[in-house]
């Protein structure tokens, strides 16, 4: 995304909430880009605070001035919590779905399902986690059009989901180092999941299908994530280090080889 003003190529564009134009770092506030909604930022000002409004109709305040966060400190908002329990109800039924059309036990369902949601979460709060100790603002959304797709998939007979119902969003300036290092965190943490549980399959093959599951759905997750289009992951990894990408793809996809191949 290129600045309105600059022209210069941005990975983190600010869009302004006054006349809805991306911006660079350095014209992010509407007195460095002549905003033509001048007199809508005075009153704001005088208030104290910034309304963000992105394009999934969720809204919520921020502290004007103060986007940039303590690095010591990981917090939990209290509309993040609300969107946690609402996407964790969405990703649980997904699992059971998959299980159902599996023709699998209730008892076996279950665990599918939790696995599932657990790794899912797991992927989010460590992109989470990564961006708020860059400094950055950075908490879980529901997406209205995700949340719809999931619902819908839910509901879809087969075992292909997908599964996005909401993300992190962030708010700051970030370097494009930063936003690698976010990025990969989600991902990487799927390939440490997935690897554990092959190694459990090994190590205590009374549980194996339990292990190669979760081997399976941490590794698919990893490399879905990690395809370099559009808003997925491995875009924004791809542009920043290809051989960390390159690694990452390669391993996520032998993991998901291997564990196909057990289940």
């Amino acid at each position: 995304m290129k600045c309105q003003i600059c022209g210069q190529e941005t990975f983190l564009p600010f869009q302004c909430p006054y006349c809805a134009d991306q911006f660079c770092t350095g014209h992010r506030l509407p007195e460095s880009h002549n905003c033509p909604k001048m007199d809508l930022v005075r009153a704001s000002k005088r208030k104290n605070t910034m309304v963000f409004r992105e394009q999934n109709s969720f809204e919520y305040r921020v502290n004007y001035g103060k986007i940039r966060q303590s690095k010591k400190n990981i917090y939990f908002g209290y509309k993040e919590l609300k969107h946690l329990m609402l996407g964790t109800i969405l990703v649980i039924g997904v699992g059971l779905s998959i299980g159902a059309s599996a023709g699998q036990e209730i008892l076996n369902m279950i665990v599918l399902a939790a696995i599932l949601t657990t790794s899912f979460f797991i992927h989010e709060i460590a992109h989470k986690v990564t961006a708020q100790k860059s400094g950055l603002w950075a908490e879980f959304r529901l997406t209205l059009w995700g949340s719809m797709l999931t619902a819908v998939f839910m509901v879809l007979p087969g075992p292909f989901k997908i599964i996005s119902p909401g993300v992190v969003m962030i708010s700051g300036s970030a370097k494009q180092g930063d936003i690698g290092k976010i990025s990969i965190a989600g991902p990487l943490t799927n390939i440490v999941l997935s690897s554990v549980f092959l190694g459990l399959f090994f190590m205590f093959p009374y549980y194996s299908w339990i292990f190669a599951v979760g081997a399976l759905i941490n590794s698919y997750i990893a490399l879905f994530n990690l395809m370099p289009f559009g808003i997925l992951d491995g875009f924004k990894i791809f542009n920043w280090n290809r051989k960390i990408w390159s690694v990452s793809f390669i391993f996520s996809a032998i993991l998901l080889i291997i564990s196909y191949s057990l289940y």
